[in-house]
């Protein structure tokens, strides 16, 4: 059941398991949730192998990521 205070909102953001992020190598090591995210579809933060296969995905909440050079 959708929450009656935010059903109707727009503003805010899309949940991280329907979420494909491309990354560079700058931003490793990379963590989930990615910094910015918001508080209310965080998980605690994990650090996610990327550079390892290039494809990798966040065991808590499905995020994938992509390394792209």
């Amino acid at each position: 059941m959708p929450n009656p205070h935010t059903a109707e909102r727009d503003d805010m953001d899309i949940p991280n398991d329907s979420m494909v992020y491309e990354v560079t190598r700058d931003v490793l090591p990379l963590h989930c949730p990615l910094q910015g995210s918001s508080l209310w579809n965080s998980h605690p933060q994990v650090y996610i192998p990327v550079e390892v296969t290039g494809v990798a995905k966040c065991p808590y909440c499905g995020c994938e990521y992509h390394l792209v050079d």
